[in-house]
């Protein structure tokens, strides 16, 4: 960026209005490329991770007809159109212990869920539709020539794409390369994050704490968001109020990592450096989001590497965080297009204070009443060092930016925690 446009950009990050959440993420989003370099790794290693390349299939799955059901194999041209078949029982067909004969007209096979169809049979009568009289089976009426069988290639074929590039591997992704035989796969490396917290006041857990000092909390809920994502997290630390101790860390971060994420030091204290610093090794793209909590964010660059200045506030930095660093680590993970958090509507149980202008994530606790109805209420006091009603909340109750206070029995938006990764 040129020194006028990071003037320019400056100039309208410090002295403008509070950007909007919505616009804040779409500029965010707009510079958040995906990371480049690969890795291979063993299917159970991936979970989680991105593919480079589609997957096709050399297999059948599966790779034969076989039965969907434990019951009895039969021809279907044998069944009768209305009434009850009659059929000899000449065997049994198991998975993994085939019916080695052939069956012909009039008989039929003991089989089992999995089992490969006997030759010449293309049907299967479930158990519970056939009676036993000796080695005949009595076949209830209704039954149809083909049912309960699965076909060979029915699930994926031999030449198929079963997973497209930029798949991301979950569970059933894992299953699906575990059923092509498939061991090892490409994919894309992780995006490495630093992050440390800024203060003084500052001590890590295991310190003993002098008066005016508090422990360094933020650190772990950022480890922990992080982690869940699955990025590479490079924790440095604390890094105290000096601005020759902040630019550093700010160099070491941008040489290891593709992100940059911050906590304290963004408001506009004689102390706060984060975003003064951020003038000078990069670029600021904005520091104000019309949010609460979580008002003052830097956003920028440093270096190559995206930069994440979030609040000091442990509350504050958990609602930045969800909001407006997550999609962005995805969107650099390589996912094309995050997806925003699932919202629901549900009914508030009491009223809520708001303000206009800023979009509001307030803690919230919601359950089900006895006549399915959601339901939610605020989970404590909502001053943004409370972490503790982040833990006993289980949403966030969204407030918009154009809404005033909230009436009992009113219906808001409702962000479950669950929605986020």
């Amino acid at each position: 960026m040129s020194s006028k446009a990071n003037a320019d950009c400056c100039a309208d990050g410090h002295a403008g209005p509070a950007m909007k959440l919505a616009d804040a993420l779409e500029r965010i989003l707009a510079e958040a490329r995906p990371v480049s370099g690969a890795e291979t790794l063993a299917v159970r290693s991936a979970l989680g991770r991105l593919l480079l390349a589609d997957i096709v299939s050399t297999i059948n799955v599966p790779s034969h007809a076989n039965s969907a059901m434990d019951g009895y194999a039969l021809r279907g041209a044998d069944l009768a159109a209305e009434d009850e078949t009659r059929l000899e029982v000449i065997g049994i067909a198991a998975a993994g212990r085939p019916f080695a004969g052939e069956v012909g007209a009039g008989q039929c096979v003991r089989i089992m869920t999995g089992a490969p169809i006997p030759l010449r049979t293309d049907t299967v009568v479930m158990q519970e539709d056939v009676t036993i009289d000796g080695d005949t089976a009595i076949l209830g009426g209704g039954q149809r020539a083909g049912q309960h069988v699965r076909q060979a290639g029915e699930d994926i074929g031999a030449g198929d794409v079963a997973l497209c590039a930029g798949a991301l591997l979950r569970p059933a992704e894992l299953g699906v390369l575990a059923s092509l035989g498939v061991s090892e796969v490409r994919v894309r490396r992780r995006p490495r994050v630093a992050f440390f917290s800024t203060g003084d006041e500052l001590r890590s857990v295991g310190e003993p704490l002098d008066t005016g000092q508090i422990y360094d909390s933020n650190r772990y809920t950022i480890y922990g968001m992080l982690t869940r994502l699955g990025v590479e997290a490079v924790d440095m630390g604390v890094v105290r109020d000096e601005q020759d101790a902040v630019e550093r860390a700010f160099t070491e971060a941008a040489a290891r990592a593709d992100a940059i994420v911050t906590s304290g030091g963004v408001s506009v204290g004689d102390a706060d450096y984060i975003t003064q610093t951020l003038e000078r090794t990069g670029s600021v793209g904005f520091w104000k989001v019309a949010m609460k909590p979580g008002r003052p964010l830097a956003f920028g660059h440093v270096g190559e590497a995206l930069f994440f200045g979030l609040p000091g506030n442990p509350v504050s930095v958990m609602a930045t965080f969800y909001q407006l660093v997550q999609p962005a680590l995805q969107a650099l993970a390589g996912m094309p297009n995050p997806a925003p958090p699932l919202t629901v509507t549900a009914v508030s149980t009491e009223p809520l204070r708001k303000k206009t202008g800023r979009r509001e994530f307030q803690r919230g606790l919601f359950t089900y009443a006895s006549d399915g109805k959601l339901m939610v209420c605020r989970a404590g006091r909502q001053g943004s060092g409370v972490l503790s009603s982040m833990s006993a909340a289980n949403c966030f109750i969204v407030l918009p930016e154009d809404s005033g206070p909230v009436a009992e029995g009113d219906e808001v938006t409702v962000q479950p925690f669950a929605a986020f990764v």
